[in-house]
């Protein structure tokens, strides 16, 4: 018990530690004027969410028997961490499945960049973690699974709840906040491509504690979880990079990190549940769809600025209707489909349609309220000067 506590302990500190990868991988790819805000949005998750988390939206995302009401949402018998006081296990799940909680909006942030106000960054969050987050979780890992509304699904680390959700959120949102200043026809390249790579680097690592931890003891799903994870996000990066030198003449730096959390994206719904040689497929194949994905934006006019969209939700997609092809009881007790079981294949696509669904609308409704209130975008003067000097009174760089 102590060794397995010990590994959900390491792997909380992992998945925490992957907000600031995020904030770099994101910071790198805005423009040099924008850096500053764009770490600001991502650590500010880490700042409310927590708070929210163990008031009460850990309760109504964890607490509940399915039945009735808690078909739909759970209750508040876990409000305040009531209870757990001296309860090891339950406040290490506590704290896990809270840094889930809290990177969830930031992925959103990437698609946001360069125009959203900090203020209503600041509103958005609270409100979409408690309206959207906490209920789309507590369908994925209780409510579906203790009611006669169970699909049947499988996410073992979050493809679903946390990657779909947060990139169908990031198109609503970005369909009410509108187009950057100058997009698409001014080239807006990254500004510090060390900043992504390292950023990469940190989330790839941190990564572990997010699909190995989620075995929620140190036994054998977590190995094959951490394993799988490893293979899946070599796999996106080299695909990426063969389908950039095919196609553009050159494997480029952000097209190798963007492989890479591609294959992430993918795997993490089945880290726990696929194996063999398996999460190759999984990261080679998220990888492709997720570069065509991302082109996709240009041609539809919506401007999801780090390709949360193309990668987040895509990604997200592919790895959860691959797991019901690709599941093997063998590693966790679930066949997909190549292994007998055909059904979960349509139970993994009623899961991620019926997410996507309440996230697209319930984001777009909390946006458009929020933006006939407070306004989501900054004033175009403010959007030009840049947002760390007109958001947070700072500058990244001196001149």
């Amino acid at each position: 018990m102590e060794g397995n506590t010990a590994w959900m302990m390491i792997s909380t500190a992992l998945v925490l530690f992957m907000v600031p990868g995020l904030a770099l991988f994101y910071g790198g790819m805005v423009r040099s004027k924008n850096v500053l805000n764009m770490l600001n949005m991502n650590t500010y998750c880490l700042g409310i969410v927590p708070l929210l988390w163990v008031v009460f939206t850990f309760s109504l995302g964890n607490s509940g028997d399915g039945e009735g009401l808690e078909a739909i949402i759970g209750n508040f018998d876990a409000a305040g961490l009531k209870d757990l006081t001296g309860n090891p296990e339950a406040l290490i799940g506590v704290a896990f499945f809270m840094t889930f909680a809290a990177i969830t909006p930031a992925l959103i942030s990437g698609a946001v960049a360069d125009r959203m106000k900090f203020s209503a960054w600041a509103i958005f969050v609270p409100l979409w973690s408690i309206l959207v987050y906490t209920p789309v979780t507590y369908w994925v890992y209780t409510g579906w699974h203790h009611s006669k509304l169970d699909p049947a699904a499988i996410d073992f680390a979050g493809g679903t709840a946390i990657h779909i959700n947060a990139g169908v959120a990031s198109l609503a949102l970005v369909m009410v906040l509108g187009k950057r200043k100058g997009w698409p026809d001014t080239a807006m390249p990254p500004h510090n491509l060390t900043f992504v790579m390292l950023g990469a680097g940190i989330l790839w690592f941190g990564w572990f504690g997010f699909n190995a931890g989620s075995a929620g003891a140190a036994d054998g799903v977590a190995v094959q979880a951490l394993l799988n994870t490893f293979v899946a996000a070599s796999a996106g990066m080299i695909a990426w990079l063969l389908i950039e030198k095919v196609r553009d003449g050159h494997a480029t730096t952000l097209g190798g990190a963007s492989g890479v959390v591609a294959g992430l994206v993918a795997i993490t719904p089945a880290a726990g549940y696929v194996g063999g040689l398996s999460p190759i497929i999984f990261g080679a194949v998220a990888s492709v769809c997720c570069y065509f994905a991302i082109q996709l934006k240009t041609k539809y006019g919506y401007d999801d600025s780090l390709d949360v969209v193309g990668i987040h939700m895509v990604g997200g997609i592919i790895g959860g209707v691959l797991l019901g092809f690709f599941a093997d009881a063998r590693i966790n007790g679930v066949d997909g489909a190549f292994f007998g079981d055909s059904a979960l294949v349509l139970s993994q696509v009623i899961a991620i349609v019926s997410v996507m669904a309440f996230s697209f609308a319930m984001t777009y409704v909390i946006a458009k309220v929020l933006d006939s209130v407070i306004g989501l975008r900054a004033s175009d003067e403010d959007e030009i000067t840049g947002l760390d000097q007109t958001q947070h009174a700072e500058t990244a760089y001196l001149d």
